[in-house]
């Protein structure tokens, strides 16, 4: 008789636990998501090539795929607070050297001082697992998504704001997001209580070897999560390469700027707070995680080779010359010292042949893509740490992050390469398919586990 009410008190996601981690990580993601629309811009205005572009998007996350795995193992022993605290004044250095930038190697410095110490996300990931059940824990891990949208909605917003008010001086947001790391680094200090409790460390920290390359490949061959694991890398190398080129896609193809791509993020923000804030909990209890994984595939295949096919027709009222005016220096706004030269080095469309057709096709575009895109972390993330010992989360967690890096520092520099020398079509078409082909592989490899069975089974058993 009691069992049932057991069930259900387990089921539901304890929101006091859970809201100073979603504040802090939205805070802390709102500096991230202030600068995301307008990297490409600020790159490009110091004459980047689209492969130049795809390795400053590459070397945040080779740095966090060194740091975040040493960081979630130090978090297990030491406890999650203190890391955090660690990897959010690194991310506070990194905005400050990119408001300083005035040339090129500034914003490479600065998103290699951020990726080395941004081990942010997988540390509040391990957060929330402490504070959790596996019942609730897909809930909990898409709240943080939905924390994350959250950003794509507000972040970008205060992005397009500040280049109004500023009259698109790049420097202007980067400071911007600074303030809000600094505010982050603050709640983290005074308001979030610490959710690893010291014998709990201890006996992390009794678990045999830190990280190492040798703990990656045992996870990877781990006969519950080693196939997962792939799958989270293989996915993110298709997403890795559509988050990092976006803003270049819709800038060569529609002729968006950064306030323009700053409206297509708060869009897609939308969409991933109700899929992962509202949505994601209720498809897991009723479909499971496993399932939730194959359709996030199934929607973020569709959705890239939709992008891919979008029609080059500016927005009515877009000028050719205003833009390259803005991207060059030309005008009011200069991003360095000296003036660039009168040439960008990606292409933007003529302004013979406006139109909303192609504002239209992207926006539908953007559906599949940011609900396949909410969908899979938080759903990946969640069926390994119901396979592995509890003990083991962070530092598995830790080595998911590092995967889910070297996939995006891999994707910016592929699709780069192939955006350049194939055009701006190839890169998300090829994700599209190879996305197609996870899927394939998934459907057929990926078998149901003890996580999966066992609440059917309660289920089951109570309706009879």
């Amino acid at each position: 008789m009691t069992a049932p009410a057991e069930t259900t008190l387990e089921e539901k996601l304890d929101f006091k636990k859970i809201l100073p981690i979603f504040v802090v990580v939205l805070v802390d993601l709102l500096g991230m998501t202030v600068i995301i629309p307008l990297m490409p811009m600020y790159a490009v205005s110091f004459q980047s090539t689209a492969f130049m572009i795809g390795i400053l998007g590459a070397v945040y996350p080779i740095m966090q795929f060194i740091g975040a795995p040493v960081l979630g193992r130090l978090s297990d022993r030491y406890g999650r607070k203190p890391i955090l605290l660690v990897s959010q004044i690194g991310t506070l250095i990194g905005f400050i050297v990119l408001g300083m930038a005035n040339s090129l190697w500034m914003l490479f410095l600065s998103r290699l001082i951020d990726g080395i110490s941004g081990a942010n996300i997988s540390t509040a990931q391990a957060a929330i697992t402490d504070s959790t059940t596996e019942k609730n824990r897909t809930q909990g891990l898409g709240l943080m998504g939905a924390a994350f949208g959250l950003g794509f909605v507000i972040g970008p917003v205060i992005a397009a704001v500040s280049l109004m008010i500023s009259k698109d001086n790049y420097h202007v947001p980067a400071w911007v997001a600074a303030a809000f790391s600094l505010i982050s680094i603050l709640l983290t200090y005074f308001w979030l209580p610490e959710t690893l409790p010291a014998e709990r460390r201890n006996a992390s920290a009794n678990k045999k070897g830190g990280f190492t390359l040798s703990a990656v490949f045992n996870a990877l061959v781990h006969p519950q999560i080693g196939l997962l694991l792939v799958i989270l890398f293989a996915q993110q190398i298709a997403f890795g390469g559509f988050e990092q080129l976006l803003s270049l896609f819709t800038l060569n193809r529609l002729g968006l700027n950064a306030s323009g791509n700053a409206i297509i993020f708060v869009y897609v923000g939308i969409i991933v707070v109700i899929v992962q804030g509202g949505m994601i909990g209720p498809w897991s209890r009723k479909f499971g995680d496993r399932k939730l994984v194959f359709f996030g595939l199934a929607a973020l295949a569709v959705g890239l080779i939709l992008t891919a096919l979008a029609p080059a027709v500016p927005m009515p009222g877009y000028s050719k010359a205003k833009l390259q005016a803005e991207l060059t220096a030309s005008g009011s706004f200069r991003t360095h010292e000296n003036p660039t030269t009168q040439s960008i080095q990606v292409s933007i469309p003529n302004d013979d042949h406006n139109g909303w057709s192609g504002l239209a096709w992207i926006l539908v575009a953007m559906i599949p893509t940011s609900i396949g895109g909410g969908i899979l972390q938080p759903s990946i993330n969640s069926l390994i740490t119901k396979r592995v010992d509890k003990s083991e989360i962070g530092g598995i967690l830790g080595i998911s992050a590092a995967l889910l890096s070297g996939a995006n520092a891999i994707a910016p520099v592929l699709f780069g390469a192939i955006f350049q020398g194939l055009g701006s079509t190839m890169p998300f078409l090829t994700g599209g398919f190879m996305l197609a082909v996870l899927l394939g592989l998934a459907y057929n490899l990926v078998k149901p586990g003890s996580e999966e069975t066992a609440p059917v089974g309660l289920a089951r058993s109570g309706s009879h």
